[in-house]
């Protein structure tokens, strides 16, 4: 099945100095025998310098690179933080704006096929945006879909901070930014506002999706898979739970779940639908 893990998922680890991103690969190809990987520049930025938080240089992004052909592994996406489109300080925007060039010309190295970089604003709530913030992130999206299309991957923000926890900004975000190469990482259920809905408004741009501990066991999962799949969703159903304990097990845990809810979905296997 299309199943993938979040490199977030092992955060913990990577804090207790226990896992790199080879390490990761590593896990996500012999431990749990998946063809893709949701890598995360966590495992290989500067953590020290938030909010840009520097990129390694691109000998090491090379290497992740042979690491993934070696592996034979999918890079199905790359999230990205620390290059965040908005922040109401002009000058913090064109450092942000700096630092995701930097990261788009990484995600070409590296072959990804999708692209998270969000929209910026406050992690607390679910805000409009303001005229001005609305018109610059829709110009940078479409810069962006721009370069994606050119490069062939699909490129956009995920319902994580600010405006994108809104799932009626972002439908108003897509219909303006209006490119084929822009879209959605959906973590599912992760909404402050219309939650009931949200899924649903956003599943015409969805090219990813993140199950998280609380998604997976809610009422509504299966019922998301099958809006999903009528919106034409062909994408892979990403694990994403960076647990306190126990890491490998929770996320296997949190696997075999997911697994279930498509089987029940009668969502088919990556062979079948080859």
């Amino acid at each position: 099945m299309k199943i993938s893990i979040g490199g977030y998922s092992f955060n913990n680890l990577y804090l207790e100095g226990k896992m790199d991103v080879f390490g990761y690969l590593e896990t996500v190809k012999y431990r749990y025998r998946m063809d893709a990987v949701d890598l995360w520049n966590g495992f290989f930025i500067d953590r020290s310098s938030k909010p840009i938080m520097k990129l390694a240089d691109e000998s090491y992004i090379r290497k992740i690179r042979e690491a993934l052909d070696e592996k034979e592994l999918r890079l199905i996406n790359f999230a990205i933080d620390g290059a965040h489109l908005w922040d109401p300080d002009e000058d913090m925007r064109r450092l942000l704006y700096d630092n995701a060039l930097l990261h788009l010309k990484a995600s070409v190295l590296l072959g990804a096929e999708t692209v998270r970089i969000d929209t910026g604003g406050s992690y607390k709530n679910d805000e409009k945006m303001t005229e001005e913030q609305f018109e610059y992130t829709v110009k940078r999206y479409q810069q962006f879909s721009s370069f994606a299309a050119d490069h062939g991957f699909l490129i956009g923000p995920e319902n994580h901070m600010g405006a994108s926890l809104n799932p009626n900004e972002m439908k108003r975000l897509a219909e303006a930014v209006a490119h084929p190469s822009f879209g959605f990482l959906v973590h599912l259920g992760r909404w402050k506002t219309d939650q009931a809905e949200g899924d649903r408004l956003v599943a015409p741009w969805a090219y990813h999706t993140h199950f998280d501990e609380e998604t997976v066991d809610g009422e509504g999962a299966l019922s998301t898979i099958h809006l999903l799949k009528d919106a034409g969703y062909k994408g892979y159903f990403g694990v994403e739970y960076n647990a306190p304990g126990n890491q490998y097990v929770e996320t296997e845990l949190l696997i075999a779940k997911v697994k279930r809810l498509l089987a029940d979905a009668g969502t088919p296997s990556t062979e079948e639908e080859q």
